[in-house]
């Protein structure tokens, strides 16, 4: 991989977002941002970038889609090539009205009754993945909770509703890895490895023409907008929103909570001793460890607040630095496990809340309930290494089975 920018040399006038000190520092330069008098960082990479820190300043341009198109929503060295308001990916990457037209659609599948019914076969896979770990000698025994487990639950279960082979699970992983991670490579190389998903859409979409079931990946053939079927591009699109979207911040989630109580032994302890305190720690696991960062593209020059955002310049909605700012939230930057009043953005503000909010909160919940249940005392032992990009959460986490039940 070629990063075409290198090291940053000034947080607020050579952002990147990129580079693995961001992630991992992230709540620290979250709160110098918000402590200064500036809370807005620029840099000339990308061809224009900005990124507020404050809940105030990303809540505006959640909602402000006079100024910001949702055209792009993922930061590269390129633009997008299929235009607003459709954008590459629908609903996500659409603009009103199209978005609300785009977005109706995909809400049934996603539906609370429909998620649901997954509960079973999520608790079924998250005990067949802590049985895959072998025999554990308690104290001793150290095991990768982010290899070994929060990644397959999310690709596990998003393949299996879109009607896809499970045992595509790492080729899969590879694509949210080139698209979401592979943001400072040159444009070339992103069309290069974007193809190859596209080609391999392609094959599953034409496989489902020819063999119809009761898949999403069959429903939004089936689905039509004015007496009209969607495009085989608007299917697409869709589906790279689902596969990606669906994998990597769910897995990011899972992870952040798992390091979360393995470093914080206070609030695993009170999960195993009163395990009904998880209705609230599911909320602030995700207020607290929000994954997700979206992006906008400036429609035309803009003036916000002073900062003289350029057409097409990238805007950055780090949704998970807006839930850690104390102008917004009593104790913003401490995990409270019992946190009462919880009003967070995870799911993103504004016109995109995420549409699979049901099947993350599911599998977040399944996936640190049988964590826990199995391993009631673990620590984590070892180098964390945390993605890059705007999905963050923890690639390696090597936990120490302390106890088992």
């Amino acid at each position: 991989m070629t990063d075409v920018y290198g090291p940053v040399s000034d947080w607020e006038n050579d952002f990147d977002h990129a580079v693995p000190e961001y992630n991992e520092r992230a709540h620290d330069i979250w709160a110098e941002f918000q402590a200064s008098g500036c809370p807005v960082a620029h840099s000339d990479r990308y061809g224009g970038l900005w990124a507020p820190f404050t809940h105030e300043l990303v809540h505006e341009i959640a909602y402000d889609t006079d100024h910001f198109t949702s055209q792009g929503v993922v930061v590269n060295t390129g633009r997008p090539l299929i235009e607003a308001p459709v954008g590459p990916a629908p609903p996500i990457t659409s603009d009103p009205p199209f978005h609300n037209i785009a977005r109706r659609l995909l809400l049934p599948p996603f539906s609370p009754k429909v998620i649901a019914a997954w509960e079973p076969e999520v608790r079924r896979l998250c005990r067949e993945l802590l049985d895959r770990m072998g025999e554990i000698t308690p104290g001793e025994s150290v095991v990768d909770a982010a290899v070994q487990y929060a990644q397959s639950i999310p690709v596990n279960v998003i393949a299996r509703m879109l009607g896809f082979p499970t045992e595509d699970e790492e080729l899969f992983r590879g694509f949210v890895h080139d698209v979401l991670e592979r943001i400072n490579e040159p444009v070339e190389a992103r069309l290069e490895f974007m193809q190859r998903l596209d080609d391999y859409l392609t094959e599953q979409i034409e496989e489902h023409r020819a063999n119809p079931r009761d898949d999403l990946t069959s429903y939004l053939l089936g689905v039509e907008i004015e007496g009209q079927k969607l495009s085989i591009e608007h299917v697409r699109g869709s589906i790279v929103l689902l596969l990606v979207a669906g994998i990597d911040t769910t897995w990011s989630a899972i992870g952040s909570s798992i390091w979360h109580l393995g470093t914080h032994p206070d609030d695993l302890q009170r999960l195993v001793d009163d395990p009904e305190v998880m209705l609230f720690a599911l909320e602030e696991f995700l207020r607290a460890y929000a994954p997700v960062t979206m992006a906008r593209l400036v429609r035309e020059d803009h003036d916000f607040h002073g900062c003289p955002m350029k057409a097409n310049d990238w805007v950055l909605l780090p949704f998970p630095a807006a839930n850690r700012d104390p102008a917004q939230f009593d104790r913003a930057t401490e995990f409270v496990i019992d946190r009462q009043e919880n009003r967070h953005g995870a799911f993103g503000l504004g016109i995109h809340r995420c549409l699979g909010s049901n099947l993350a909160r599911l599998e977040l919940k399944v996936a640190v309930e049988e964590f826990v249940a199995r391993f009631p005392a673990f620590t984590v032992d070892g180098e964390v290494t945390w993605s890059v990009g705007q999905i963050r959460g923890p690639r390696r986490l090597p936990v120490r089975v302390d106890a088992i039940a």
